[in-house]
């Protein structure tokens, strides 16, 4: 075994074919395409100069565009003094998919980046877990409220 077979990918080489999907992630948790891009570019940016320091390199851009986003999100209803968010603008033209997008963005933050997580980016709840450090079974227990309100508001 070489070198190069252990090498982890390059900078370049992540951002060319990780960039679209961490903004459709940054998206699902925001509502926003400008954020969106902006938070993923913050992320690269941030990452970079410790390139070489992170081992996984998918999932801690991964980690990094939730808590951003988060943040963001904190941040953003401090300034709105806790009024509700903004309709988003339509993601598709199938009306039954929006009006559950804007119940999804309606969730508080932990609850929807499990749904989002979950459902959205396919992954299994052990995994969701451990990109938010969160315990699994406290995990679950945010996706099965988030099910719970979801079920409540499309009835």
């Amino acid at each position: 075994m070489t070198d190069t077979d252990t090498a982890p990918p390059g900078f370049e080489e992540t951002y060319t074919e990780h960039r679209l999907a961490l903004v459709r992630l940054a998206f699902l948790m925001c509502g926003s395409r400008d954020f969106s891009e902006d938070l993923v570019q913050s992320v690269f940016t941030s990452a970079h100069p410790r390139w070489h320091e992170i081992d996984n390199h998918v999932a801690y851009l991964r980690r990094s565009v939730v808590n951003l986003a988060k943040d963001g999100q904190r941040q953003h209803f401090r300034r709105l003094r806790l009024a509700p968010p903004l309709q988003p603008a339509p993601v598709t033209s199938m009306p039954e998919l929006d009006e559950t997008w804007a119940l999804i963005l309606r969730l508080p933050s932990a609850q929807r980046a499990v749904v989002v997580l979950h459902y959205y980016e396919d992954l299994p709840l052990v995994e969701v877990a451990k990109l938010l450090d969160r315990p699994a079974s406290t995990v679950r227990s945010d996706l099965h409220r988030a099910l719970d309100r979801l079920r409540k508001a499309l009835a």
